[in-house]
């Protein structure tokens, strides 16, 4: 059994979570996309080749500023991850500052480029569907119905998780693992959580 600590990288998202830029600099490897480290620790970083995160055909137009962060509220001891071996121990984010499926695609390879290099799990920060409708209300069953089909139909494992959203509420968010992510990045409605 595997013991090391897990980490879980949530795309909304270099290095070790002491050192993002060098994480950044070590995931991108050589590509010389820039790199840039805030005094809070933050990380910005530009990909402008995508190669060394697998994207053979890239084209860099349209393409913004990504973002690399600490979560110091996750994991939230309320929060059930048993349906995981090894539960994280820390959050990190990994955010885009554009929209748009060009980017949501070049996040998606950010997050499972670095939950490989850490072993870690992907927080989607809300419930995947393979066909989102503007105005799901994200509580309702069809939305979660919708969510477990899709959950059945790729390999790995993503899981439901349960977090507070503060007066007493609870909502439901996707937490998957590299297998997972790697399916989904390859299913024509692929998308992230805005």
């Amino acid at each position: 059994m595997d013991t090391r600590p897990r980490r879980a990288v949530t795309p909304e998202p270099a290095g070790h979570p002491r050192n993002p830029a060098r994480l950044c600099a070590h995931t991108l490897s050589n590509s010389g996309d820039p790199v840039e480290t805030k005094a809070s620790g933050d990380v910005d970083l530009w990909v402008r080749d995508g190669s060394a995160l697998g994207l053979r055909a890239f084209n860099p137009n349209g393409v913004g500023v990504f973002f690399l962060s600490e979560d110091e509220e996750m994991p939230a001891e309320d929060e059930d991850y048993s349906a995981f071996a090894r539960p994280p121990v820390q959050g990190l984010v990994v955010g885009a500052g554009c929209s748009g499926s060009v980017n949501h695609v070049l996040l998606g390879h950010l997050a499972l480029a670095l939950a490989r290099r850490l072993d870690a799990l992907v927080d989607f920060d809300g419930l995947l569907s393979s066909h989102p409708a503007a105005g799901d209300d994200v509580g309702s069953e069809a939305v979660l119905a919708r969510a477990r089909v899709l959950a059945s139909a790729f390999p790995g494992k993503l899981a439901e998780v349960s977090y507070d959203t503060g007066g007493g509420g609870r909502r439901l968010r996707h937490v998957g693992d590299v297998e997972f992510l790697q399916a989904w990045l390859q299913h024509p409605d692929f998308h992230l959580i805005k």
